[in-house]
Order: structure tokens, then sequence, then C-alpha cells
């Protein structure tokens, strides 16, 4: 049976993502989690939506599955193994800080200092932003901020480096200022400041398209880096107006018979063009974290409904014996319009169940 839009009374969103962690652990231990021995964002955002699950429910597997993943990979002295010369290494350390806290073991906070360090030698364009990975020179993507802010706000906390809140304010400021779409109010995908790649544009460097899950991911960062810096003033006044700019822009390109988003967000007119399900459940998460903090109109109260609804309908096949999540964009780098409708989907990868838990976690915690 596959869920229509009644199952939003029927299943609440809690449910739902217990059902969606349910569907992973069922089918990977801790240390399967693909890809396999890797400390990687591909699990860290699946786990940080469990991480959410286990702070609304208790429920120790929640937790233990999240430890047994780290601690496949840390080793009693905090050693670890990970790629160096990327942001995308950085995500996963999110979850260092709850393990410590519950365990106080001294090891995760080793492992943090390794990750930290990757950020003083990664290299950076001469504006002092963040190159996404070594192999993509002087080249800022819409993904690092996702990737290593919330991790770098974290470790500031704990370690009093608060240094590193104008690092991440400044990463956020850099995009903005150099991927912006003054038109549509979303922003390009990548950004290269040679403009020299293919898909650059020799005037802006920006890549030509909005691409979902890219926007996806800069909005999330939105709202997590908001959460992170609270009340404190440090600056933070120029994100909360990115936020509120972002979230009409958003909302003006959902599909009024889905409520869902396409992959390239603006050009749903376009046939071959399809909707995406890890998008629509970041967009749906940003608008529902910022209405829950009063920094979006409530008329967009209906516009979350509309998106998890469409999810339920349209994107997952839920019944006693499983959960199945589809239309989730693989893995993809910059590039063209045809690049980017020519990407496969598949079914219950992690960057799409992260992201559903994540957005079903922040609808529950919208609506209790």
């Amino acid at each position: 049976m596959t869920n229509t839009s009644k199952s939003i009374g029927v299943n609440t969103p809690l449910e739902m993502a217990e059902k969606a962690c349910q569907a992973i652990m069922d089918t990977y231990t801790p240390e399967q989690l693909p890809p396999a021995n890797s400390f990687h964002y591909h699990q860290g955002v699946f786990l940080y939506g469990m991480l959410r699950v286990w702070e609304a429910t208790g429920k120790e597997e929640y937790f233990q599955y999240m430890k047994g993943y780290i601690d496949s990979l840390i080793d009693e002295e905090g050693n670890l193994y990970f790629a160096r010369d990327e942001l995308d290494s950085v995500q996963a350390g999110i979850l260092l800080f709850p393990l410590y806290e519950a365990t106080k073991d001294s090891k995760y906070m080793i492992a943090a200092k390794k990750l930290r360090h990757l950020l003083l030698t990664i290299n950076r364009t001469t504006e002092g932003g963040f190159w996404h990975k070594d192999k993509y020179p002087y080249q800022m993507w819409l993904d690092g901020l996702f990737m290593a802010g919330p991790f770098m706000l974290m470790y500031g906390e704990h370690f009093q480096e608060t240094d590193l809140e104008q690092v991440v304010l400044r990463q956020e400021q850099l995009m903005r200022q150099h991927m912006k779409d003054e038109e549509t109010g979303l922003l390009f995908h990548a950004w290269d400041e040679k403009k020299i790649q293919p898909w650059a544009n020799p005037k802006t460097g920006c890549s030509p398209e909005f691409w979902g899950r890219s926007v996806g991911w800069y909005g999330t960062a939105l709202i997590d880096i908001l959460e992170a810096l609270g009340d404190k003033k440090r600056g933070q006044e120029d994100i909360i107006q990115a936020l509120k700019q972002l979230i009409p822009a958003l909302v003006s390109y959902q599909d009024e018979q889905t409520g869902l988003w396409y992959q390239i967000v603006d050009k749903g007119d376009r046939q071959d063009n399809w909707l995406e399900s890890s998008c629509s459940s970041l967009f749906l998460y940003t608008i529902a974290k910022a209405l829950k903090h009063g920094l979006a109109d409530e008329s967009n109260y209906a516009a979350v409904d509309k998106a998890y609804e469409g999810l339920l309908e349209h994107m997952v096949e839920d019944n006693e014996e499983s959960f199945t999540l589809k239309g989730i964009c693989i893995g993809t780098s910059a590039g063209v319009y045809d690049y980017y409708v020519g990407r496969p989907t598949s079914e219950n990868d992690l960057h799409g169940m992260g992201a559903f838990i994540l957005a079903s976690m922040a609808l529950h915690d919208l609506k209790k």
C-alpha cells in the first residue's frame, strides 16, 4: 500500500522518521552504512537525522547505532582516517559532540581536533573562501556551508575558539556575494573564482543552474548556523536576512500539484526536469525550522504541510514490511542543465533518507 496524503494524519512525522531510521537499520549494520568504512557526509546526514529522533524519543537503539558507526572508524586513541582535502569529510563530525556529552570519552574530542586541523590546511580562494575539494580548485559550492559550518560552530563553542564564528559567517557572505541570483532569489550551485570551468559563466564564474539539493544544503546550513549561534550577537543579522529572502523564493517554485520541488528548482516547466525528494525534504526542513523560530511568515505553514503531504503521497512507499523513499538524486557534481536532469535516482539513498528524517523531525518540532 502506498501512502496517500491522508498518511500525515495516520502516521505522525515522528513515526515516519522512525520508520525511515528502521528501514536503514534493518538493511545495514552501522559499519556497513554506504559507502562502507568511510567517514563522510553520506552517513553523517542520515545519522544527524537519527540524532534528532534519539533526542525526541530517548530510544537507546538510535544512540547505539550512531555510536556504532563512529566507533567503527575511531580507535581508542582518537585516531581517525578521513579524506583530508575536502569539506565533505567534516560534516559527520557534528556527531562527535553529542557522543562526547553522553559518554565523556575523550577520543571523540581528539577526533574532532583532527577534523578542525583539516580546516587549517584546506585551500582557499583569494578572499578566504574554502575550496570545496582540492580537486575543485578555486571553487566554492553551496554544499560546503552545510558540510563545515555547523561543525565549526560546535567546535568553537566546545573549545572556546570563538574566531570560528566569523570564519563561518564569512563563508556564507562569500557564497551570497558571488552565487546569489537577484532575479529569482536562489543561489547557483557552484562558483569558480578563476572562471575557467566548462560550466562557469565567463563573467560571473557561476554554474548555470539552481540544483535543488545544493540550495537545500545552503538553506539547512543557514538555519543550523542560527540555532548554533543562539542569542549571541556575532553579526548573524545578514544570515537572518538571507534566510528570510530565501524562503519566499523557494515557496514561489513549489509545484502546485504535488507540493514538491524540482531537480532544477526554477525550471519545473521543462519536460525532462523531475521532482526530487531530497531537496523537497531539505526545503521543508528549512521553512519549518524558520517558522519555529519566528523567522518566516505564518502563511508558510501551508507550504510546509503541502510539501510533507507530497512527500508521503508521491515519494514514500510504506507498508508493514518495508519503507521506501524514492526520487533521490545520487551524488552530483557541478554542471550544466543536461547533466543534472540526466542524473540517476535511487531509493533509500542516505542523502534522501537523512533529509527526509530531518524534515519529519522539523515538522514534529513545529507541530508539538
